[in-house]
């Protein structure tokens, strides 16, 4: 049976889904998928290969069960109506229990077993008490998520300042890490509202070219190191990496740009 690459839920979960021997669907078509947490409308992305596969994690999967019909639309336009008394009930409730968190986002599973609800809190915090009344209120499993800031910009978040949808709200499987170190090693600038993305944090396109700077880097002197060229011998003071060159000072103290296919040898 064919299996497609589907994204789902309000934190565009991926998964690989398992559809009938004789189905077919093209890239942006909606359907009915059944998750690990219920029925849900997700959106096929592509065909299942190994190379599309490799880093989704297995408990997002399942199986695709029909295409999505005009009567599922009006009953997801309903749904969203529902999720926003929802989040205004829960707002109610955290804020006559005193708990200390900050709701972010309430999504209803299609199938309407099960509610999530996404919040912020610094430590943990007991809201056993607030899951009893919403599922008393809503006749459904109430799942408590707490979320990082990163998740609440994947969750909110629309346009980077690249004017592209952020990414984490579209292909990314999961928020990888990023340093500072990886601004450095290319050079970018590190002003801190420049490098910063939706959620506050450091640019996850930081880390897009990262492997092939180093790569790259890993092929040059290192700086401070004493070369040998055709026209004599110098010193490393900065790299171009992107370029292949290499900033050098001369032995007449001169500074001048050469290619690293210019290096003889290094001292």
């Amino acid at each position: 049976m064919p299996d497609f690459i589907l994204r789902y839920g309000s934190l565009r979960l991926l998964g690989r889904f398992t559809a009938s021997r004789s189905a077919t669907f093209r890239r942006g078509q909606r359907v009915l998928a059944k998750t690990r947490r219920g029925v849900e409308m997700a959106e096929v992305l592509c065909e299942a290969r190994e190379d599309s596969t490799e880093e989704l994690q297995d408990e997002n999967g399942g199986r695709i069960l029909r295409e999505y019909t005009d009567k599922d639309r009006e009953q997801l336009d309903q749904l969203h109506q529902t999720e926003r008394q929802c989040w205004d009930f829960c707002q109610s409730q955290i804020a006559k229990l005193g708990i200390e968190m900050q709701l972010i986002d309430v999504e209803k599973v299609f199938g309407g077993e099960r509610i999530l609800v996404y919040y912020l809190a610094e430590d943990r915090v007991d809201f056993r008490e607030l899951v009893k009344i919403l599922a008393a209120e809503f006749s459904a499993r109430i799942e408590m998520r707490q979320i990082g800031v990163r998740d609440e910009a994947k969750l909110l978040a629309d346009y980077g300042d690249c004017g592209k949808p952020v990414c984490c709200n579209t292909h990314l499987p999961e928020m990888p890490p990023v340093s500072m170190k990886m601004a450095k090693l290319q050079k970018a600038t590190l002003d801190p509202s420049k490098i910063s993305g939706r959620c506050g944090r450091l640019k996850c396109c930081l880390r897009y070219e990262y492997e092939t700077y180093r790569e790259l880097k890993s092929e040059l002197p290192p700086i401070g190191a004493d070369i040998v060229t055709s026209t004599g011998r110098g010193k490393v003071l900065s790299h171009e990496i992107l370029a292949g060159q290499l900033l050098i000072q001369t032995e007449d103290m001169r500074r001048v740009m050469i290619g690293s296919e210019e290096v003889l040898s290094v001292l």
